[in-house]
C-alpha cells in the first residue's frame, strides 16, 4: 500500500475504532471480545483498503464488517459449548471493565445485560439503530437486508427487550432468548 492510502486508513481508523469498539460490546457484551473484534475487523478493512476508499459511506462499510465478525465469532463451535447460566459462578472483576472508572447508572447496566438476552438479528437491529443513530435504510445496507426486514426485526426486539428488563427488575431469571 502506497503511502498516502496508508495514511488514509490511519485516519480512518484512528477516527473510526472508538466507535467501533463501542458498537462491538454493544453487540457482543464482553469488553475484551469487542477490542478482538475491533481489531480484526480494521485488519479486514486494512487488506480491502484500496477498494473501500472508493464506498459512499465507509463508515457503513465497517460496521457491516464488524456485525459480519461478530457473526462469524458467534459461530465458532467453542462459542456454543459455553452453559450459560442465571447468576455467573466466579464474581465479576469490576476493575477489568473500561466503564467501571466512570459512574454507570442503573439503566444503563440494566440495558446492556437486557441487550445480551436478544437473539443476534433483533440485538443488532436496535444496537445499529438506537445506539448508533442510524436511519432504517442505513441499518437495512449495513445489515444487508430490506427496510421492512430492519423494522420488523427492530419492532420484535423492542418487545422482546421490554419482556427482559421486566423479568430482570422483577427478579426473576431472564428469559434466554433463541439466537
Amino acid at each position: 500500500m502506497r503511502k498516502p492510502e496508508e495514511d488514509r486508513f490511519r485516519a480512518f481508523a484512528g477516527g473510526q475504532a472508538a466507535a467501533l469498539r463501542r458498537c462491538a460490546y454493544l453487540f457482543c457484551g464482553d469488553w475484551h471480545l469487542a477490542e478482538d473484534l475491533t481489531q480484526t475487523t480494521l485488519v479486514k478493512i486494512y487488506r480491502a483498503w484500496p477498494k473501500v476508499q472508493k464506498q459512499d459511506s465507509i463508515q457503513n462499510y465497517a460496521r457491516r464488517v464488524l456485525l459480519n465478525t461478530w457473526l462469524d465469532e458467534k459461530r465458532r463451535p467453542w462459542r456454543r459449548s459455553e452453559l450459560r447460566m442465571a447468576a455467573p459462578p466466579d464474581f465479576e472483576d469490576v476493575g477489568a471493565d473500561p466503564s467501571a472508572a466512570e459512574a454507570r447508572s442503573w439503566a444503563k447496566d440494566m440495558t446492556h445485560r437486557a441487550l445480551l438476552e436478544l437473539p443476534q438479528r433483533q440485538r443488532a437491529a436496535l444496537v445499529l439503530r438506537y445506539f448508533d443513530d442510524l436511519s432504517v435504510a442505513e441499518t437495512a445496507a449495513v445489515l444487508g437486508c430490506s427496510e421492512g426486514t430492519v423494522k420488523s426485526q427492530t419492532a420484535r426486539g423492542l418487545d422482546t427487550l421490554r419482556v427482559v428488563v421486566d423479568n430482570l427488575t422483577a427478579g426473576r431469571p431472564a428469559r434466554r432468548a433463541v439466537s
